[in-house]
């Protein structure tokens, strides 16, 4: 299937605009493209056909991605991040389709001064070729779709980078972030996230921080917040929230993933939940060993739920091997607990169907229409959603 936008693509790699003695560590990356076998869904050639038009021509918005090229040996990786050059992944983000990404920069426990080193890198290469561009605005949105372009909305999964500085929320908005996390996996002065042991739920801070992210027009993520922090972060919003990446603990029961309660809750409020499908999370009893059927499992589930028009897509994958970056960062991340709080898996080498930014979108609108989606319903949880629920926490204007 022939990407949209390869076509505006013209080769550029990140960094390229550097001298080649410009001092960077060099580290060797994961490929963008072709690094495993592309996944097969099978199909008519009528509903080939029909799929490579919906990705060609709607607005195909990921909610949450990490487009980047992690290093081939995975024991580099804090050398490689601390390098404060990590790499799009330009060609693979060439062929997956996207008209937008909201891409995650820094990282759990990054200060201040790494975060926003990291964010204003990221922009530096961005700004040196013209086939990914910063998106703040929706309208920057539908203008890079239009032109085949792929518009980058830069976010962070956890606000503890501001510590207890409320100021430095409209910092980051200046600087281009148009999307923040409450509070990863531990707790922060926000919140509680989902390592804590008590989730005493959202803080007098956070209330204020809430207040000052619906007044800027920033969206409001509580994907790694514990329940009750998800609950009243959802509450105390004037805005619709965003789950950008997770899943329903109703289909794999791990703390990693929503309980009926706060989807609806964010549902009955605006607000929007996008299926992840980093390794060994969006699991089902259906189908216990990750791939694409699995998620599609919490997709239904929640459409049955809350409808089709809260539903959305969050991969929350990268280039190279998320496993064993996963398994690099294991206790950082929480990943160990969670795992041993739910049901038996088979463990995987990877997420046949979503193992990459660049596979993910072609893969799932191929599901989709195999599944018998109407175009309406495909368009919708594609990026139609994520657009409509945009221009009511960013306002049109902006």
């Amino acid at each position: 299937m022939t990407s949209r936008s390869s076509a505006a693509y013209d080769g550029y790699t990140a960094f390229s605009y550097l001298e080649p003695d410009a001092g960077s560590p060099a580290f060797a990356l994961a490929p963008d493209v072709d690094r495993l076998p592309a996944h097969d869904v099978d199909l008519t050639s009528e509903q080939q056909e029909r799929a490579a038009a919906l990705l060609a021509d709607s607005l195909v918005i990921s909610l949450h991605d990490h487009p980047i090229r992690l290093p081939d040996d995975l024991s580099q990786l804090n050398a490689y991040q601390q390098s404060g050059r990590v790499a799009l992944g330009y060609a693979g983000l060439a062929r997956s389709g996207m008209s937008a990404v909201f891409d995650n920069v820094g990282g759990p426990g990054w200060s201040w001064d790494a975060t926003v080193t990291d964010l204003g890198m990221r922009l530096c290469d961005v700004a040196h070729q013209d086939f990914v561009r910063p998106a703040r605005t929706t309208a920057d949105i539908r203008h890079a779709h239009a032109a085949g372009r792929l518009a980058l909305v830069t976010g962070l999964e956890g606000a503890e980078c501001i510590g207890e500085d409320l100021d430095r929320i409209d910092v980051l908005y200046g600087l281009g972030v148009r999307q923040l996390g409450v509070v990863y996996q531990p707790q922060n002065a926000l919140g509680y996230g989902l390592q804590a042991q008590v989730d005493h739920g959202l803080t007098a801070f956070g209330r204020r921080a809430v207040q000052r992210m619906n007044r800027l027009g920033m969206a409001i993520d509580v994907s790694h917040a514990g329940d009750r922090t998800s609950r009243d972060v959802i509450e105390a919003s004037e805005r619709p929230v965003l789950i950008t990446h997770a899943g329903a603990r109703a289909v794999w029961d791990t703390a990693r993933m929503k309980p009926d309660e706060v989807i609806t809750a964010c549902a009955a409020r605006g607000g929007l939940i996008g299926l992840e499908a980093a390794p060994h999370t969006t699991l089902s009893r259906a189908h216990p060993r990750h791939d694409v059927e699995s998620v599609l499992d919490h997709l239904r589930y929640c459409v049955d739920l809350v409808g089709v028009e809260h539903l959305a897509f969050g991969p929350d994958t990268f280039f190279g091997d998320h496993v064993a970056f996963h398994a690099e960062l294991a206790s950082t991340l929480g990943l160990a607990a969670f795992h041993a709080s739910g049901p038996p898996f088979e463990p995987i080498d990877y997420v046949r169907g979503l193992e990459n930014p660049g596979e993910c979108f072609p893969t799932l609108v191929r599901c989709l229409v195999r599944d018998g989606w109407d175009d309406t319903s495909i368009t919708a949880v594609l990026g139609g959603n994520v657009l409509r629920v945009l221009e009511q926490i960013w306002g049109t204007g902006r």
